[in-house]
Parts: structure tokens; sequence; C-alpha cells
């Protein structure tokens, strides 16, 4: 069967682009340069003015100034790392395969490195280029030590350019994402920095909320909550089922999540016979692998022995509990007290003695907790925002790197 190609595009050797496309090795569209290490051994060679970067210095960045450690001249002149002008692009070639970015100053690399210098070639829109093509150069990397693409496998690498204009229209738009991207960033960070400094004065009675006196009561955790361990039953692979109850594990959240929603593993009723139930609303805190992070459970199910189950003695607000035993404090006493053979862990014991510093009533408690939360629900709103942008982004990559969709003709549509 004939393979359709649609009006304006043509057959290439690396697909169907359009008709006013070239196809180029990346040996035409710069010079390739590689980099080298000065002798370790001679000091006058290090701690000069010349950036010296490595592989492990790139990536998730779009550009790079100043490196971590820097050469001399004389390094530069007696070693075979060379002077890179801005533009150019830095291409890891070893250990960390097509890892790139964009030099904003004069420098030199380590041998980790193919940089590319563009030939009158638009050297943002190579550097989004490269990086859709990050799986392709994995595949052609080989070594026994480590991973390594050649510099002849670089230079015969093939491409596809558009013309100029169209180059810098395309590396437009990429970079009105990223810099969405990253003005959304620095929003975040501000936000869980205003977050961190609220936790400081509200989690310590250091600034009160109207309407609210008396004094904040100090007390061990075994003196509020019933504490009681998790248990798995064994072998578990004999009362796993397709419906059933759920079978909480440390593996079903992350480290920075709240809530437990759901599990991955349910078990049957048999099995939860033999461990501890928990319910919406328990506070449970991990004591084995990440130990010492406190969750919420949004579901009833049953918790392997790797959680401790915190079940309230007296009135407490249980997000508020969340929040006291995330700050620095807890968490510091937690890592001290963990022990173990092979994995740390908590001991019920050791966390019952463990002194918290609490509102005498739960609704200063769910007052404070309340705040803190409405600032987690922003901080998450604005991750969500980012998550969208970046995948807009990345569905924008794949469509105007290649030509799917050209830019002058369809900018509405990929931008909406």
């Amino acid at each position: 069967m004939t393979e359709q190609i649609p009006l304006g595009y043509k057959k290439t050797e690396i697909g169907i682009i359009p008709e006013d496309w070239e196809v180029k090795r990346l040996g035409e569209v710069g010079c390739i340069i590689g980099g080298g290490t000065p002798n370790t051994n001679k000091s006058e060679y290090w701690n000069g003015e010349i950036n010296w970067f490595t592989p492990t210095e790139i990536g998730g960045k779009k550009y790079v100034l100043e490196s971590k450690r820097k050469i001399s001249y004389e390094g530069l002149k007696y070693s075979s790392a060379k002077l890179l002008p801005p533009g150019t692009i830095l291409f890891t070639s070893r250990a960390t395969i097509g890892e790139v970015a964009v030099l904003k100053k004069e420098s030199a690399t380590n041998q980790g490195f193919q940089s590319i210098i563009p030939k009158d070639k638009d050297n943002e829109f190579l550097y989004y280029l490269l990086l859709i093509y990050k799986n392709r150069f994995e595949k052609i990397a080989n070594g026994s030590t480590f991973l390594e693409i050649s510099p002849k496998s670089i230079k015969n690498f093939s491409i596809q350019i558009p013309p100029l204009s169209e180059q810098r229209a395309i590396a437009r738009v990429l970079s009105d994402f990223d810099k969405l991207i990253e003005s959304l960033d620095r929003l975040i960070e501000k936000k869980k920095l205003i977050k961190k400094g609220a936790m400081q004065v509200l989690l310590t009675g250091k600034k009160r909320l109207p309407g609210f006196k008396g004094e904040w009561m100090r007390k061990r955790l075994g003196e509020v909550f019933e504490i009681k361990r998790g248990a798995s039953p064994r072998p578990i692979n004999r009362y796993t089922t397709r419906n059933g109850i759920n079978w909480i594990k440390i593996s079903d959240v992350g480290n920075n999540e709240k809530y437990i929603t759901k599990t991955e593993i349910k078990i049957t009723n048999d099995g939860a016979e033999k461990s501890v139930f928990v319910h919406p609303n328990d506070l449970l805190l991990s004591n084995s692998m990440s130990y010492g992070r406190p969750y919420i459970s949004r579901i009833t199910g049953c918790i392997h022995d790797g959680w401790l189950l915190l079940k309230p003695k007296v009135k407490l607000d249980t997000e508020f509990m969340y929040y006291i035993l995330r700050t620095n404090e807890i968490q510091k006493k937690f890592n001290l007290m963990a022990a173990g053979s092979g994995v740390n862990n908590l001991k019920i014991d050791s966390v019952s003695i463990v002194n918290v510093k609490i509102p005498p009533t739960p609704e200063e408690q769910g007052a404070i907790a309340k705040i803190l939360s409405d600032m987690d629900a922003e901080i998450e709103a604005l991750e969500r925002k980012k998550e969208k942008y970046e995948m807009m982004k990345k569905g924008a990559m794949e469509l105007l790197l290649t030509g799917k969709i050209r830019l002058k003709d369809h900018i509405n549509e990929v931008l909406t």
C-alpha cells in the first residue's frame, strides 16, 4: 500500500517533513567541539576564571551561566578543553546522554560533551529540537564501562531544519512557554516560603489568631493518641483480591502528599481480620522506609506493618496534628530516634514520648489548620497549572519541531 504524503510535504530519510524544510546532519549545521580535563595534580590549572562544566550540571534548565568548578587559562592551554562562545549548545555525550543547555557565557567543558556551535542557525531552535531526540541519542550510544556517543555519530545525526525565519518563530513560541513555566515556579517557591513562615508562627503559638486565649499545652503523643502498629497478613499473596478491602502500603503515597486516597492492592476479608482497620480522617505515621511522615486517610482500609495508626484519646483536630507532625522540630526528633537493622523504623514507645505543643481547644487547632490547608490548596493549584503548561509545551514541541503543524498558519491552534 502506497504511503499517503500530505500536500506540501515530502518523504525523507527521517520521515515526512514540509517541502521547504531540509534534512541536515548536525555536523553541517554546527561545529562539533569536544571537551577536556586539565591535569588535576597541577593546582595552577584550577580555580581560575574560566567556567568548566561537567555533565551533572546540565539538564532541567535551558541556560547555564556559572559552573561549579573553574579552570585557569593555563589549564585551558595545556588540555584538550576548548573555549566555547556564548550561544553554544552544550550536549552531553557520555554517561548521561543527550542533555542540552544553551551557554550564556564563554566557557569550557570536560570530555563528557560534544558541544555544538551553530552555523547560521537559530541556537534556541536547535536546543529545543535536540531535546525531542533524547531517546534517539540514547539508542545510538554504546560502551562497556559507560554509554557514550562518538563525535562521528553526532556529526552524522540527521535532523530536520526549517527556514531560519520559521526556526526563530518556533523558538519564540517555545520560549514563551518556558517563561510562563519559570514564572509559575517562582510563584510556587514564594508561596511555599510564605507557608513555611506561617507554620513557624502559627504552630508554635508565637502568633495567636483573633478570638483565642488560654495557654497552649505541652503533651506527649502517647497522652493524646492511642498508637497502634499496622499488621500484614502473610503470605500477602494468599490474601490479595481484585475487589476487596483497601490494603494501604507506604508506596501508595508520595513523601509530599497529605491524603491517602487509593491503594494499588486489595485484600480479602480474611486478610483484613489479620491486619488493622483505618477509617477516613484517621492519622497515620510511616514507621519504615520514609519513616516519620504523617498522612490523613481519606478511605477505609487496612494498614501494612510499615504504618502507625494514631487514634485520638482526646478531642483533636486531625489536620492540625498533621501539620504539627510535619514541622522540622518533630521530623528531627523522628530522625534521631529511628533505629533498626537494615531499614530504619520508629517504635511505638519512642513515638509516644515525643512532646508536642498544642492549643487548648479543637476550634483553635482547626482555625490554624484551615489557614495552612488553604495555603496548600493554593500551591497545589499552581502546581497543577504548571503541569498543564508543561504538557502544552510538550505537545507544541512535538507538532512544531517536526513540521506537523506550521506555525505561520496555526499559531492560534497551538496556543489554545
